[in-house]
C-alpha cells in the first residue's frame, strides 16, 4: 500500500493553495486497531485527513490540534488528534455500527455522524494556551462541515472533498483535496476554487486509482513540497504507568483484588495494557 502524503503547492499565479492528501494507508491502519465497521471508517477517514490538513499548517514543535464532530448521529462523535509531525491518531464512539448505504450507493456518512450539531478544533501552538473554534454542522458529511468550518471560525473560504472508499474490510482508497485562495487574491480565485472542486466528487477512486500526484496533476503541473503523515499514538505502557501511580496506590490494590489485573486502556488506538500484582508491586514499591 502506498504512504499516507499530504502534497502542497501554490496554482493560479501564487493566489490559490492546493493540497492534495493520500490518506489510504493511514485509515487502513486506523481500520484495523478499531475495527471499524465501512461507514464509521469512511465518517473516521473523512474526519482525520481533514484534521491532517489543519495540522500541516501547524508551526511549533509542540503544536497540536484535536477535531472532535458531534453531530448527534447514532455513531457518536468523531474524536482526532494530531500535531505538526502530522501524527493523527483518535476514534469514533460507535465504531462497530453499521448503517445500509444511500440511494446512490455511496456509504451513509451524514445518517452515520448527524447533521444537527457542532463541529470543535482546539489548537495549541505550544504555549499552553489553546484557541477554540467551533461551527454548526451542515450535514454531518464531513468534507462541507470543514467548510463551513474554515469560513465561519477562520474566515477563510476553502474547497473541501474528502472520500473513503472500504470493500470487505480494506481502505482502497482515501483523501482529500484542499483548494483555499490566499488572503487578497479575490472573488475570482473563490469562483475557481468553488467550480474546480466539482472535478472531485468521486475522489476516493481517483486516489485509488491516481494516487495523490496524479491527482494534484488534474489541476496543475508546478511542483510541490511532499510529507508523510501517520496514524501513530502517543500512548505507551510507560504512560499507563503513570495513570496508575496518580491513581494511588490504595485504588490500584482495589481495582486488583476485584480484576485480578488492571487493564489501562487509549481510546485513541484501541490498546489495552495489561497490569499484573507483580507490575504493582513494581510500581508502588510495596506489596499489593
Amino acid at each position: 500500500m502506498r504512504k499516507s502524503i499530504i502534497l502542497k503547492t501554490l496554482i493560479e499565479g501564487g493566489n490559490i493553495s492546493l493540497a492534495v492528501i493520500d490518506s489510504t494507508e493511514a485509515v487502513q491502519e486506523a481500520m484495523r486497531r478499531h475495527h471499524f465497521t465501512a461507514v464509521a471508517a469512511a465518517a473516521f477517514g473523512r474526519t482525520m485527513t481533514a484534521s491532517a490538513y489543519l495540522c500541516s499548517w501547524l508551526k511549533g514543535e509542540n503544536s497540536s490540534l484535536s477535531v472532535t464532530v458531534n453531530g448527534g448521529g447514532p455513531g457518536g462523535k468523531v474524536c482526532v488528534a494530531g500535531d505538526s509531525s502530522l501524527r493523527m491518531r483518535g476514534f469514533v464512539e460507535h465504531p462497530d455500527l453499521d448503517l445500509p448505504p444511500r440511494a446512490d450507493g455511496k456509504l451513509d456518512v451524514g445518517g452515520f455522524v448527524g447533521g444537527e450539531g457542532t463541529m470543535t478544533v482546539v489548537s495549541d501552538d505550544g504555549t499552553g494556551l489553546p484557541f477554540t473554534g467551533t461551527s454548526n454542522l451542515i450535514s454531518g458529511e464531513i468534507a462541507e462541515d470543514f467548510s463551513a468550518y474554515f469560513l465561519t471560525s477562520e474566515q477563510r473560504p476553502t474547497a473541501v472533498a474528502l472520500g473513503v472508499k472500504v470493500k470487505d474490510g480494506k481502505v482502497l482508497g482515501a483523501g482529500g483535496v484542499f483548494l483555499q485562495p490566499l488572503p487578497g487574491a479575490g472573488e475570482e480565485a473563490v469562483s475557481f476554487c468553488e467550480r474546480e472542486i466539482g472535478r472531485f466528487t468521486h475522489l476516493s477512486s481517483l486516489i485509488e486509482e491516481k494516487g495523490a500526484e496524479g491527482t494534484l496533476r488534474m489541476l496543475t503541473e508546478e511542483p510541490y513540497d511532499e510529507r508523510r503523515l501517520f496514524f501513530r499514538c502517543h500512548c505507551s505502557k510507560k504512560r499507563a504507568e503513570g495513570a496508575l501511580l496518580s491513581l494511588g496506590r490504595r485504588d490500584a490494590e482495589a481495582l486488583l483484588e476485584e480484576q485480578g489485573q488492571i487493564s489501562v486502556h487509549c481510546h485513541y488506538c484501541n490498546t489495552d495494557y495489561i497490569f499484573t500484582k507483580e507490575d504493582i508491586k513494581r510500581l508502588f514499591g510495596e506489596e499489593a
